[in-house]
Parts: structure tokens; sequence; C-alpha cells
């Protein structure tokens, strides 16, 4: 593999570019695009896409139409799928604008399948029996479970002489190894761009590269001279400190700064920053104390141009915690200093290997904070540990013992009751307080509160009725200190309401008790499943209320529903009759159905009553039913004379009890 550097590449391009573009000719190409949605990053203030269409652009416009090239995009069509991959153009003669406006329609949107996409366009080139070219475009690593590294490898062996050049676009440094593999082995170049001009180079680099040898113009081109690069360092750092580092100049972007054992093999790589653009960083001191160098080595052949001594001594750190802790609960830490920031502190067992990790906090820029205590009782440690090297620096011995709680509630409770539940103290405020059915796995969990900083609270009974317990359980590994038995018996409600109503008209409805203020009771189709919900209202503290009647007319049910479980308790029939339906309550109401303006109409009825306050009403159909246009008291006669008014329109007449405040029958009059 050839890894070009895109500065290096205004030395080359012209004397090359005509050569590849005649080497191109003698063999198909496919170029492997990438449309993956991170292409609408940005680079500067425009959009990695809109660069590379740009720059795709120019470098076709410059391509021979002799060339059989063909393009192969992927992510450009789907979200989430890894078969999101097509041919665009098949490879044959070039047709310039075709090529430019294909990429130019191209939208990111997917993931990123690189193997998948450099295996199909391999495929599209029958490279088992000819000679065949791909070029990747890529600005990301491969997200769909595959190995680009492991497939190149494979094509090159399967294949006559399968070849891939590939160009990192915007790639982050731990971003490249995935990448450049591809062209290492496969014989290709692989070349990095961070912004359009590095791109357009990098493109025209991977065109030269495609050249024949014997192609290059005489006489070959003037090698540049020998980089000079020196590195400063600490003479002394701390066992996984971080530590600066400068560089006079950086050769490549992709090289790369490492800190190594002193004298290790040239090409020796640990802990390293890429140099980028920048001539200073920072690098993390190994676990082990000793002789290290700091090395500037290039990405090209892995040579080193500069290095600097560093001595690397044993951190020192104290740390300290209680002798003693109840399982569950949280208790304080303190440790002398912080090394790294991504340190941590953390309990586990006494004697556990190195390295491992239970509940734990980083180290962050403080030196104090809390844990959680493991809930399994025994001789623990708190260990300050080093993220570098998962090495141990300080522990603190820790006796757990085990939590003592005690809980109280009620012997009976009703289903989808709120009811009271009392706890001795609280061990840790994440630990919360359940209803399970009685003999529940260890960890079951249903209605429940966190125990918070208090010592009671309440729950609420599940819909059906039977044996439960109700549990004080740690969060720290689910474990249950304390157990009450609740039994949950069946909730008995009635309710009631009219029986007949007309559409859109108010219903009024009474219930016998209220089981939880989150309740409701609804109106439904008769036959409804358990659980429907439409016009509906909560009981709170009340045991009456009132709704609307559905405008659809037909059979109807009012229900009492258990907030909780949406169960059922109660229900009455219902039935919803047409808007203009005459309904009678006992009245005997006769009325004309129709009238002209300010007519004299008779009215007659034939019920009675022992109300002292009966009234004929006269009032606009939508006025409520105890409000009236005009009103008269009822008398011996069962007769009576009203005029109407002089607007037209749909009235009622109304018989009342005001007494009792009932409504005993009510006629239509419409005035036209």
């Amino acid at each position: 593999m050839t890894l070009i550097a895109p500065r290096l590449a205004a030395m080359i391009i012209a004397g090359s570019i005509a050569c590849a573009q005649s080497a191109n000719a003698a063999e198909d190409v496919v170029i492997v695009y990438d449309a993956s949605g991170s292409m609408w990053g940005q680079i500067d203030g425009t959009s990695k896409i809109e660069i590379a269409r740009d720059v795709m652009a120019d470098l076709v416009s410059e391509w021979d139409t002799d060339t059989n090239l063909g393009l192969v995009a992927y992510g450009h069509r789907s979200q989430g799928d890894c078969r999101d991959i097509q041919t665009l153009i098949a490879p044959g003669p070039l047709d310039k604008s075709k090529f430019i406006d294909t990429v130019n329609s191209i939208r990111p949107v997917g993931k990123t399948p690189i193997s998948a996409a450099v295996q199909h366009a391999a495929d599209l080139l029958s490279f088992r029996d000819n000679p065949a070219t791909v070029v990747l475009i890529s600005d990301g690593v491969e997200t769909c479970n595959a190995d680009p590294c492991a497939l190149s490898a494979q094509l090159t062996k399967q294949g006559v002489k399968f070849t891939a050049h590939v160009v990192g676009f915007d790639l982050k440094d731990e971003e490249s190894a995935s990448l450049s593999c591809i062209a290492e082995n496969t014989g290709g170049v692989f070349v990095t761009a961070s912004n359009a001009a590095e791109l357009h180079d990098a493109l025209a680099q991977v065109q030269s590269a495609m050249a024949e040898p014997s192609a290059l113009p005489e006489p070959e081109p003037e090698q540049p001279a020998a980089p000079d690069v020196e590195i400063t360092a600490p003479e002394q750092a701390t066992t996984g400190a971080i530590f600066d580092v400068a560089w006079s100049q950086t050769i490549n972007g992709s090289d790369y700064i490492t800190i190594v054992p002193a004298g290790a093999d040239e090409g020796s790589r640990s802990n390293h920053i890429r140099a980028g653009s920048d001539r200073e960083g920072s690098l993390t001191a190994p676990s082990e104390p000793g002789l290290y160098e700091v090395r500037y080595v290039l990405e090209e052949g892995k040579k080193t141009l500069a290095t600097a001594a560093v001595e690397v001594v044993e951190a020192q750190v104290e740390i300290t915690a209680p002798e003693q802790a109840t399982t569950g609960a949280i208790f304080d830490v303190a440790w002398s200093k912080t090394i790294n920031g991504s340190d941590y502190i953390t309990i586990v067992p006494a004697g556990a290997d190195e390295g491992s990790r239970s509940n734990h906090i980083r180290a962050g820029s403080d030196r104090e904070g809390s844990l959680t205590a493991p809930p399994e009782p025994g001789l623990y440690e708190v260990r300050y540990v080093l993220e570098e090297g998962k090495k141990t620096l300080a522990i603190a011995a820790v006796e757990l013992v085990e939590a003592q709680v005690e809980i109280t509630a009620s012997e009976q409770a009703t289903t989808g009751a709120i009811f009271d539940v009392a706890w001795s103290k609280t061990i840790n405020g994440s630990d919360y307080i359940t209803i399970v059915p009685a003999g529940a796995d260890e960890g079951s969990r249903s209605n429940h509160i966190r125990a918070g900083s208090d010592s009671e609270g309440s729950l609420t009974a599940p819909s059906e009725p039977g044996l439960y317990e109700v549990r004080y359980v740690l969060e720290e590994g689910k474990k249950t200190l304390a157990i009450a038995a609740v039994e949950v018996v069946e909730a008995e409600i009635g309710i009631s309401g009219p029986g007949i109503v007309r559409a859109g008209t108010d219903v009024d409805i009474t219930w016998s008790s209220t089981i939880n203020r989150q309740d409701y009771v609804t109106i439904v189709p008769a036959g409804a499943d358990e659980g429907a919900r439409d016009t509906h209202l909560r009981t709170g503290d009340k045991t009456k209320g009132r709704l609307t009647a559905p405008t659809e007319t037909g059979l109807y049910e009012i229900r009492y529903v258990l907030e909780e479980g949406k169960k059922t308790l109660a229900t009455a029939p219902l039935e919803v009759v047409p808007a203009d339906a005459q309904l009678d309550d006992g009245a005997g109401l006769s009325v004309p159905a129709t009238a002209s303006p300010e007519a004299t109409i008779t009215i007659t009825w034939t019920g009675e009553s022992d109300s002292t306050d009966q009234r004929i009403a006269l009032a606009r159909k939508d006025q409520p039913d105890f409000s009236w246009i005009v009103v008269q008291k009822v008398g011996a006669e069962k007769t009576m004379d009203i005029t109407i008014p002089d607007e037209v329109g749909v009235y009622e007449v109304r018989f009342l009890d005001i007494a009792g405040r009932a409504l005993l029958g009510r006629s239509v009059v419409e005035v036209k």
C-alpha cells in the first residue's frame, strides 16, 4: 500500500494525470461513492456531500472519455438498511454529463456498508476473470457488522488483479486503520483529505496511482528532501497521567505521536494521537513505571522521525472509606489526588481480580464522592483504579452488613384503591416499595413508589383480587428486605343514569362510592371492549357527574372503570334516541308539532303529581332544562294556552317539577 499526503499532490498531478487517464482506458474502473447520512456533516460551513459533488465534477471533466468508468453508491435510498447498495452507472465509455448529473442527484440518508459495497463493485467488474480497479470514497467506517480488512484480503486472493484505492474524507484518527487496510491488502493507495482542496488532490493522486509505471514521464520527478522534525515532552510523567507533547512541524496529518518502551521496535505503537494539522497535543502515560520514548512516526512506512525520552514513575494515591457500610446504602469515599480524570473508584469483593469493576464513579477533577454498597453482605475493597491499564493504585477495606428494615400495610385493600404503607427506615433513596402477587419472583415490581427520604407513602392496589405482598426492595441488586401481606378484595360499586336520552344532550349520572380519584365514568357502545373509553369524567371525590350523550343513536352503557387495570366495576344501560324525539316521564304532554310565529297554541297533559310546584315552560331547544322563555304554573285544569315567539326556529314545551328538580316530559314545536 502507498499512503500519499494531500500536500504532495501538486508535485505529481500535472505530470501524471494524462498517463493515469490512458491507463484507465485499458481496464474498467468503478467508483464506490459514500452516500451515508454522515455526508451531510459540514466542513467550513459546506456539507461534505456538496464538496464531494464539486470535486467529482472537476475531475470527471478532465477524464478521458475513452475511460470505462462505473459508479456504485450506498446509503442513498433508505435509513438503517445495510443492503442499500446500487449500481448507478455500469462500467462503460465515460459520458461526463450523465456521470456528473448522477453524482449530483445522490442524497445521503443511510448506513455505511463498505464491505458489501466493495464486494458489489468487484462482482460488477468480474474481478475473478479480469483486472479490476475500485476507488472507494468514504467519510466513515463500516457500520454493518462486516470486516473490510478481511474482505479486501479475500478479494486479492480470488481476483486476477484486484486493486482498491481508498480516499478517506474527514476521518477521525482512529478510523484510518479500518480503511487503509483495504488499500494495503490490494496494492492500492490510501489518501486522507479533510477539506475540499485536499479531496481534489486526493482523487487526483488516485488517478495517478492507476497509471502504468512505464507510462510515467521522463525524467522522474525530483524526490522531496527527507523531513526534519523535533519533538519535546516532559522528562518525567506519572503512570496513567495525561502529559503534553509538542513537535516542530507536521509532515502528514496521518502521522502519529506515540509513547512506547525505550528501545521498542521501529513501528511500535501504544497510546497515540494523530498529528493532524496541530503541533502539540497530549498523551496518556502507560500504567507501568519505567523508561519510555515519545516518538513522531510517519504513517507512511512507520518510520520514526524524532524521539524524546520520558521516565514514567509510579503514581501515589491514598483512599479512605468507612470500615462498615449497610448493603445497598450510599457511603462516602475520598482519595488524596486524581491522576487522570478517567480513573475510577469502585467497590469489589475482597481479593477480586485486578481490573474488576462493579459500582463505580469517575475521579474527574474531584477528590471525594459516593458509592452504593452491593446487596450482599461480606468483605469488600474500595479501590482507586487507573483507567490506563486498569491498575489498582490504592485500596480501603469495607465490611458490608445486612440492612434491617420493617414494613407495614393494611391487611386488606380494595381493588384499585389507594392504601397507606410505612417502613422503619430508608436504606437508599432509590429503593422502592411495591405490591406484587404473593410468592412473586425476587426483583418483581408492579405499582411502586421510591423510598426517597420518607418512611411512609401510598400504593394503588391491583385490579384483580387475591393475596399480595407489599415489599421493601433494595434498588441495588433488587433484593427484598421486608414483606407485609395484603389481601386485595373486589370493589363493589353501583351506577345509575336516565336510561334514555336524546342524542347530544346532558346525561346526569350517579354512583354509590369512589374507589380511586383517578377512576372514571364513561359512555361507550353496548358490549364495547373492556377498557374502552370515549366521553368520560374522572370521579375525583364525587359520586355524581354529567356527561354529554353521543350524537349517534343506539344502545350504550354507562360504566364506572378502575384506572388501575382499566377494569369495569359497574354498568347501567343507556338508550340514545334522535335529538328531536318526544320524551315523556309520566307527564303525557300533547303539543302541536308546528306553529306560526306569535301564534297561540293549546297544550294538554294527563299526568298528575304531588309536587307543590309544577310548571309548563317554553324554551329554545338548546336551552338548559330548567331555563325558559316563558313559564306558567300548572293549575287544576290539565290544559294551557301559550303564545309562540315571533322568531322561527325549534322550541320545546317542557313539563317541569320545580320542587323535585325533575323533567317529566318534553315535546318539540317547530316555528316556521
